[in-house]
């Protein structure tokens, strides 16, 4: 890339502004538009607050610190690669955390719900929460802060990712509280119950994954698509969710655009669709009794 005029902060935004919209990126990890994720990208990649002054937008960047930047800027715009992976940081719940592409980039709309602690749904304080699909562990870490005496467990299959989720656990130093346990959906937690069971799964149906953008292409698979209608795994833990759930816990599923197949897959059950004020969609919730009213039904499908 050209960079003879490219001199302060303001100049290499603006350039990478204009890029970003000339080579038609896919913003979809954290930001949703051209400016904020130059901003993050550039900020990010010299260790500056988003919240930095307009001022400094004009301070000259050393000759290294230019070098370093547009080769980010180069990866971004030429090899797609997400930003958060470029600066190996993202944020969750106002939290940061470590992510690579060996685990999914935060951005579900439960963290909305953490911010909340889950009211009004949540008929106690939990005691014992699981974050199922954990993968950087940002949605049960985020539980741990926001419920400062629970105990919570990092539930994935893949072991790549719980390395991640255990730097981010020793990141915010809740090594006392929070542990990773591998395993193929519940299969490594025998007998184990939860007041709250939270779960952000892969669920891309076949067709939506085809068709997604080149930037998702750095993702890890097996945390994204899951069979043709995206259900694969979460079918096995409706099946299973009532023998881990105490009796008045509740369960919380993720499962975004495949929210038609759940409801076409099971007509007789009643979810309760949650609806978030800064966006999102596809989440559901079903308390312990739901999940053993239906757990013969949900078994079906599963044998079936």
């Amino acid at each position: 890339m050209t960079d003879s005029r490219l001199r302060t902060l303001r100049d290499h935004i603006r350039w990478a502004v204009s890029r970003f919209h000339a080579s038609e990126l896919f913003f979809g990890h954290g930001t949703d538009n051209a400016w904020d994720e130059a901003r993050q990208l550039v900020l990010g990649a010299l260790h500056l607050p988003w919240e930095i002054a307009d001022s400094y937008l004009d301070c000259r960047l050393e000759d290294d610190e230019r070098t370093y930047l547009q080769g980010l800027l180069k990866q971004r715009i030429e090899d797609r690669i997400p930003t958060a992976y470029l600066l190996g940081e993202a944020w969750f719940c106002g939290m940061p955390f470590v992510v690579d592409e060996r685990v999914l980039i935060p951005r579900s709309p439960i963290a909305e719900l953490i911010g909340q602690q889950f009211e009004p749904w949540l008929p106690h304080t939990p005691a014992r929460i699981l974050d199922l699909c954990t993968g950087s562990g940002c949605i049960g870490i985020a539980c741990a802060v926001a419920f400062p005496e629970a105990e919570v467990v990092l539930g994935d299959i893949s072991f790549e990712a719980l390395e991640v989720a255990s730097e981010n656990i020793h990141r915010h130093n809740l090594e006392d509280r929070v542990y990773g346990v591998q395993g193929d959906g519940f299969s490594g937690l025998p007998k184990q119950r939860f007041d709250l069971i939270v779960s952000n799964p892969p669920y891309v149906d076949a067709e939506d994954f085809a068709d997604m953008p080149a930037e998702y292409q750095h993702e890890p698979a097996l945390g994204l698509a899951c069979g043709d209608d995206g259900l694969d795994l979460v079918r096995r833990m409706l099946a299973e969710a009532a023998d881990h759930l105490t009796e008045r816990g509740i369960l919380i599923v993720e499962v975004g655009n495949s929210q038609v197949h759940v409801e076409e897959l099971y007509p007789e059950v009643d979810f309760t669709w949650l609806e978030f004020e800064q966006g999102g969609h596809g989440v559901f919730l079903l308390a312990a009794a739901q999940c053993r009213e239906h757990q013969a039904l949900f078994r079906q499908h599963v044998l079936g």
